[in-house]
């Protein structure tokens, strides 16, 4: 039963949409990451996004604001599954890069930090454009490979895991015990999300953090993390912080088989239609709206305007060059408004809603 409810909420935000043919060119979906038979040559800009998996309910959205964006204009679309592997994230990048001559306009999450480094490097040598979105090395600027490297976007993850533990404490009554999940030990944005947990904890000292364990962003490695914990702990869990949507939902089905989903409360992060769906029902208290649909446009709308030189990004302030986006932090209070604007997607590819610069930490 779990399986099948974890395979229902996480092809929830799968596009279903197929392209159709534009003027030369033909606008296209991979249904993954196999390369074989591809060869664009001299054709039209190709344009890719590389994520972590099609699976994740959080990057199907991505990957259908990248489908919007290339069909609005024209162009062909490749979509790249890491599957949590860098040697094949940068395999297949590599071998986008040879298929296209260096024609192309990348959007990518990179699955591990020092990975941007070669990506943007192999780019920049074929010529093509790169944006990289949450993890890169903090030694790592886009100035330093102008044009190419065009902008870095991310997300304040110690504010809004901060902001997520806050409305978790606040529901628990500010006492009692609480387990986290957490991402890749080496992702950027797992490490600033449990900063931001550990500077909650201390606003709230009667709230006891009894574990932390990682769960890769994964609801499969979740579910048995948080049947452990009700083993071990038991009715000293009030709560659970989760960095993500996905490991949060993987909580939920261990405490759903216990009787306890709706009880014991959970938080989480992503806004993904399947976190959304559980704050609605009551099973989440809070998730963060990080509009992965924009998220997997803009990046693409940036390196394109940069290819076609409508963009000089070397002229630009560093600020737009590496830059925290805004985000919206979601409960039940704005929750129905959230919906709302999910029900009919849309985004400006030339806002690139900026927070405030990077903060290194």
């Amino acid at each position: 039963m779990f399986k099948q409810r974890l395979q229902q909420d996480r092809h929830a935000g799968v596009s279903r949409r197929n392209f159709i043919q534009r003027g030369a060119g033909t606008a296209f979906a991979v249904a993954g990451s196999g390369m074989p038979g591809l060869s664009f040559g001299t054709g039209p800009t190709t344009l890719a996004c590389s994520f972590r998996s099609l699976t994740n309910p959080y990057h199907a959205a991505f990957n259908k604001g990248a489908q919007s964006f290339a069909k609005s204009v024209g162009l062909p679309y490749v979509p790249l599954t890491t599957e949590g592997s860098s040697e094949k994230g940068i395999a297949d990048i590599r071998a986008l890069l040879q298929k296209t001559g260096g024609n192309l306009v990348l959007n990518v999450d990179p699955n591990d930090s020092a990975d941007a480094r070669v990506i943007v490097e192999t780019c920049a040598k074929a010529g093509a454009h790169v944006t990289t979105i949450w993890n890169k090395p903090n030694d790592f600027h886009p100035w330093d490979f102008n044009p190419h490297y065009v902008a870095h976007l991310s997300f304040d993850g110690l504010a809004y895991g901060a902001a997520t533990a806050t409305e978790l404490f606040k529901a628990m009554g500010g006492q009692g015990g609480v387990v986290a999940l957490g991402g890749i030990f080496s992702n950027v944005p797992a490490i600033e999300r449990k900063a931001g947990l550990m500077a909650a904890l201390k606003k709230f000292p009667d709230i006891q953090l009894l574990d932390f364990q990682v769960a890769d962003w994964d609801s499969q490695k979740a579910f048995p993390i948080m049947q452990a914990w009700l083993t071990r702990f038991n009715t000293k869990v009030k709560g659970v912080w989760a960095a993500n949507d996905d490991m949060a939902l993987g909580a939920i089905e261990a405490l759903r088989a216990e009787g306890l989903a709706g009880q014991l409360l959970v938080s989480g992060m992503d806004g993904t239609q399947p976190g959304l769906a559980a704050l609605k029902a009551g099973e989440l208290v809070a998730t963060v709206d990080w509009d992965p649909y924009w998220l997997g446009g803009v990046g693409l709308s940036m390196g394109l305007s940069a290819q076609q030189k409508k963009m000089d990004v070397a002229r630009l302030p560093k600020e737009r060059r590496e830059s925290f986006c805004k985000a919206t932090l979601v409960s039940k209070a704005n929750l129905q408004a959230v919906l709302a604007r999910r029900a009919t997607p849309a985004a400006d590819w030339n806002d690139a809603r900026v927070a405030g610069p990077l903060v290194y930490r």
